[in-house]
């Protein structure tokens, strides 16, 4: 801590800045010189998949002592219930239901933020920062057609990242390469790649022509199209043997990528981006990581992931940055136990509840679909605490622009860096959260869904979307895993957060409470 820091700490410490503590913290952590920054982001850990959100079955330890050395949220979101909308809602502080384009994207979907926008690594980048981002992407790659045979553009490297090692969109989905800066890695050009999303290329097998092909793991359901490593994905994939990745190694080789990008820039700020891919499907745990959970694969790859943590911020700690260093943790929307594959999730899950005592998951509008893990590390800085405060990642993008001196604005994102801090506890007011384009509100401990048409439960995943032909509204206060309806209880309440909902999501939803009710 610099001088200044320590004479504003006695200061405070004898009572002459009564009423000014939570100012005088905020400088202090804005005082230290250029700090890194890391957002660590999980794909489909579930709130109660760790042992610091109260997983019994489940033992994370390195997930557990960055919970328990920083601020644990227990009322933290992502944006969205599935990845590519809160992928976008994080990057550019902007609710992804304000981007038609934010949806779950196929490997060969365009780019959906504009390279124009304000995103959290340009933001780094005006400040003098080297910004990276390694892992999963999800966010659109060039701009509708792309040959994966030359430099693929935009991309990260387009929106702020000077560096850029990632895969195009999720595990499941072909293009199944590894992209550096925009081009695929160990990509023989005369073995070209040919990705279709539409058409299979001929003399090509596929998980649902040729399902004794799939060795590693036999599709549930959706992905059945070329077969990959013995395992079946979405899309179709010509090509490019010499650069596909091999499945079992992706979490190390991921993490050997964040290691080096850590080692190579140690001596300049940096802002890093490190988005592993687990526990989302197919889970496919390295060997030394097999049974290790006794709950088949998704157990495992979670145990894998927390290894991954650890090493990582052992990385941080060896090269002398982890006490300059502010790590984010969390997931990019809730758990999914049987996602398109026969992988024992459901079998082998015994006691453990992914989603804790909430109730959803991914893709549904309950709690479980964005109430995730969300933690904040500074060893030094952010002394340990639990907290309340209702916090979003799409507030990350000020509260961090706030951290090193940025007056970068979008029009959702909302400082809370005391609250990221652990300085202060007034969280935001109110949240919209989205789930596969249907919208729903937090007002303080409130939560309101709209009327929605439609299943009311994914039978494919066997989780609860949150469609009623009526308003729901559940105090969360006394009744956090929304078991009763209580909008008939509190007409004056439900009238009062209609209002803000539609005032927040705009006139084009003004109509939802006049859906004809049957």
């Amino acid at each position: 801590m610099k001088r200044t820091g320590i004479i504003a700490s006695l200061l405070v410490g004898i009572g002459l800045l009564v009423g000014c503590q939570s100012k005088t913290q905020k400088t202090d952590a804005q005082s230290e010189e250029k700090p890194n920054v890391v957002i660590i982001y999980m794909d489909d850990l579930g709130y109660g998949d760790m042992g610091a959100y109260g997983a019994t079955e489940l033992k994370t330890p390195n997930f557990d002592k960055l919970a328990e050395g920083g601020v644990r949220f227990t009322d933290g979101h992502a944006t969205s219930a599935t990845c590519t909308p809160s992928r976008y809602g994080l990057l550019t502080g902007v609710y992804p239901w304000r981007n038609d384009q934010a949806k779950i994207l196929p490997g060969t979907a365009p780019l959906i933020i504009d390279t124009a926008q304000v995103t959290i690594p340009k933001i780094f980048k005006e400040k003098g920062y080297h910004t990276g981002i390694v892992g999963k992407w999800h966010l659109g790659l060039g701009t509708g057609v792309v040959d994966w045979n030359e430099h693929v553009k935009p991309g990260p490297n387009e929106v702020g990242f000077d560096d850029a090692y990632i895969m195009a969109a999720t595990q499941d989905r072909v293009p199944t390469v590894y992209i550096d800066n925009g081009y695929v890695d160990g990509l023989d050009k005369n073995d070209p790649i040919e990705i279709d999303y539409q058409n299979n290329f001929e003399g090509q097998p596929t998980g649902k022509e040729n399902p004794e092909l799939c060795t590693y793991q036999m599709w549930h359901h959706g992905h059945n199209n070329t077969i990959i490593n013995g395992i079946p994905r979405i899309g179709y994939m010509k090509g490019g043997e010499a650069a596909r990745w091999t499945d079992v190694d992706m979490a190390d080789h991921f993490l050997a990528k964040a290691q080096a990008y850590v080692k190579a820039h140690k001596n300049q700020p940096f802002f890093l981006v490190y988005t592993m891919q687990q526990p989302h499907v197919p889970r496919t745990p390295h060997p030394r990581f097999e049974g290790t959970s006794g709950m088949g694969p998704r157990g495992d790859v979670i145990v894998e992931a927390d290894w991954c943590l650890g090493e990582f911020v052992k990385t941080l700690e060896e090269e002398g940055v982890l006490e300059n260093t502010l790590i984010i943790f969390s997931s990019d929307n809730g758990p999914v136990l049987n996602d398109g594959y026969y992988d024992d999730a459901v079998e082998k899950l015994g006691d453990h509840k992914p989603a804790g005592a909430l109730r959803g998951g991914k893709y549904s509008l309950f709690q479980a679909g964005t109430r995730v893990p969300f933690i904040t590390y500074w060893k030094g800085k952010i002394q340990p605490k639990v907290s309340d405060a209702l916090v979003c990642q799409v507030d990350i993008l000020a509260s961090l622009a706030e951290l090193v001196g940025s007056d970068a604005q979008t029009m959702d994102s909302e400082p809370l860096l005391d609250v990221m801090m652990g300085n202060s506890d007034e969280g935001r007011q109110s949240l919209i959260l989205e789930a596969t384009s249907r919208t729903a509100m937090r007002s303080g401990n409130w939560a309101l869904i709209p009327p929605y048409k439609g299943a009311k439960i994914n039978t494919q995943v066997n989780i609860e979307l949150g469609n009623e032909m009526e308003w729901q509204l559940y105090d969360l206060s006394s009744d956090i895993s929304q078991q009763k309806n209580v909008a008939d209880e509190n007409p004056e309440i439900l009238e009062e957060l209609i209002a803000e909902f539609e005032r927040i999501r705009g006139k084009e939803y003004s109509n939802v409470q006049n859906l004809e009710l049957k």
